[in-house]
């Protein structure tokens, strides 16, 4: 909708808001401290609407501005991830657009195998959501419980998998060689 249509609908949603409220013009002028001349051609469409005319009517009906102005709904906020399967595991995308850094959800199952390391361009960083998760980088083999975090250069040989008796749930951070995440915590007074 263009602006010029938007702006169109306010004098008639005015209107109609304060008759729904039976709030006569003289009474909303003396609760905004608008003359009744100028209510009434906001309403009509023959004054334009500015902030300065629109905040106090908004706020004389307890009202958001975007009520007035007929503002767009916000579209759902609800993210639909599609689960798929890789290397064993379920993989749920948490990012959709592509870019430097990208975010997963990984259900890692309990799998009694060898683990063989792999290498490839990237920086990981992983943060152990539930379970407990084995982690190869080099020369550590380490394990990490719920709230631990790790990170690494995946160009170093690594693999993980689940350490206990039930799947190990992962956040993974990954970006490109040489994109490394970057976490800011406000230093204790």
């Amino acid at each position: 909708m263009s602006i010029h249509a938007v702006l169109a609908e306010v004098g008639p949603r005015l209107k109609r808001l304060r008759t729904d409220r039976g709030v006569t013009l003289t009474a909303l002028s003396e609760a905004t401290g608008i003359s009744k001349s100028t209510l009434s051609r906001l309403e009509s469409g023959l004054r334009r609407p500015s902030l300065e005319l629109l905040l106090p009517i908004a706020q004389a009906h307890q009202v958001p501005l975007d009520e007035l102005v007929g503002a767009p709904e916000v579209g759902d906020p609800r993210v639909r991830i599609a689960p798929r399967q890789a290397h064993g595991m379920t993989v749920l995308p948490l990012t959709r657009q592509p870019g430097a850094i990208q975010a997963f959800k990984l259900v890692i199952p309990v799998r009694r195998q060898e683990p063989e390391l792999k290498t490839h361009e990237g920086y990981e960083w992983l943060y152990v959501l539930s379970g407990r998760l084995r982690l190869l980088v080099a020369d550590h083999d380490l394990v990490l419980r719920a709230g631990e975090v790790a990170e690494f250069d995946t160009r170093l040989p690594h693999w993980f998998g689940s350490a206990g008796d039930g799947p190990a749930e992962v956040l993974s951070l990954f970006g490109k060689q040489g994109e490394r995440m970057h976490v800011r915590a406000k230093p204790e007074r």
